[in-house]
């Protein structure tokens, strides 16, 4: 595997590198899950109906099958029986008679229309009907829907509300699915603290792994949680061989910028290769990116709001890669107007967090949620989306059309 790590790359070309580097899955990466356990997780090939939907011919309304001939004006056709979804219509079917229907019985053979209610008539001498009727109207045809055999799921697809009662529709029990992504996480830096821990004097808390976290488990990866680890180069190596006998990807934050404690990037220097680590976005500039003996790394920023944005935009969609999610994809980016001032230097692609909303005239518009700098965290909960500006792009005034990112379920879940 050959690297360029010369100089800052952009988002684009980071991206390509990563998405270069994804492994094929292999049959080795396969199980077959119940369909009760299958949600979150990704199809490992196409999922083929074993049955016809709808599975028989059958009614699209209430109303009465008819047979078109005995149809026509004047004509009073007796009620010779019901079909009802579940208890069909199977008694003798005189000529010149009708059948009362209801929306999902089975056809009466023979039948080849149903007239809804709504256009008959009742008398004591039987049914009479206000309008023409056409051949097939108000009937669902057996594989109308789903021929027997057609693919139904491409392999890909993640498993949710939308394709998993599909399947249950299909009387399909047990799916194939890769395996989920075994993924080991660590902070490093004396001066973290886990979340529940007494803080001292110049100690802060572990965001970054407390937040990553929760979004592997929420894309649906099994975590190997490994805390925090001090800034001392034995501990990371024995850290750095624990996650790659374990995992697939590894993950920590912190380490990766250019200060004297800074461990990460020499210890991946000696027990792998390193792919980029220099971005040039704000925020998320020291984003490391490489290969361990057998596991793939990404280092995030040390700073809580670089390493969620990373993570969040090239993170994620390694992950996609990894798992064999091919029809994952970011929300399509939006133009709207900025109804306060944007803050930027030319240089690099800006990731600011905003604000988005429908004016009154259906116009999207777009404010800041203040302050961006990357230790304040606290501006996620109040965006909704980023604001991209171009690396070209200075400072941005009111009024002024931008490109909006709205988040997805990973941080608006």
């Amino acid at each position: 595997m050959e690297f360029n790590t010369a100089g800052l790359i952009s988002l684009q070309d980071a991206l390509d590198k990563m998405r270069a580097h994804t492994p094929a899955k292999t049959v080795q990466d396969v199980e077959t899950v119940p369909l009760a356990t299958a949600a979150g997780r990704i199809t490992a090939a196409p999922v083929c109906s074993p049955v016809f939907v709808p599975p028989f011919d059958n009614s699209a309304m209430d109303g009465y099958a008819v047979r078109c001939a005995d149809v026509h004006q004047g004509a009073v056709l007796p009620v010779a029986g019901k079909a009802f979804a579940g208890a069909p219509f199977y008694g003798e079917w005189p000529a010149k008679s009708c059948i009362r229907i209801m929306t999902g019985a089975p056809v009466p053979n023979g039948a080849d229309a149903v007239i809804m209610q709504e256009q008959a008539e009742v008398s004591e001498a039987g049914v009479s009907f206000t309008t023409d009727v056409v051949k097939g109207q108000n009937i669902r045809l057996i594989g109308d829907d789903i021929q027997q055999g057609d693919s139904v799921l491409a392999q890909g697809v993640r498993l949710g509300a939308a394709e998993l009662p599909l399947l249950a529709s299909l009387g399909v029990e047990q799916v194939q699915v890769f395996k989920p992504l075994k993924v080991a996480i660590f902070s490093t830096g004396d001066e973290l603290q886990p979340v529940g821990t007494p803080l001292q004097e110049g100690q802060i808390y572990d965001t970054n792994r407390f937040a990553v976290h929760l979004m592997l488990k929420q894309i649906g990866c099994t975590v190997l949680d490994l805390g925090i680890i001090r800034d001392d180069p034995q501990a990371l190596h024995q850290a750095f061989q624990q996650a790659n006998d374990f995992a697939d990807l590894v993950i920590s934050s912190g380490g990766v910028s250019v200060g004297e404690a800074d461990y990460t990037k020499k210890m991946l220097d000696e027990l792998g290769e390193v792919g980029f680590w220099k971005l040039a976005i704000k925020p998320g500039k020291p984003f490391a990116f490489g290969k361990l003996k057998k596991a793939w790394f990404c280092g995030l920023p040390g700073n809580p709001v670089s390493a969620a944005l990373t993570f969040y935009q090239l993170v994620q969609p390694f992950i996609a890669g990894l798992s064999g999610h091919t029809a994952w994809s970011l929300p399509p980016r939006l133009k709207a107007k900025a109804t306060t001032p944007f803050s930027k230097s030319p240089g690099r692609l800006d990731f600011q967090r905003g604000i988005f909303t429908t004016n009154a005239n259906g116009e999207l518009e777009v404010c800041t949620t203040g302050h961006q700098g990357s230790h304040v965290f606290s501006s996620f909960s109040q965006a909704n989306c980023f604001v991209v500006l171009e690396s070209e792009r200075g400072r941005v005034t009111a009024g002024e059309m931008v490109d909006v990112e709205p988040f997805n379920a990973l941080l608006r879940g």
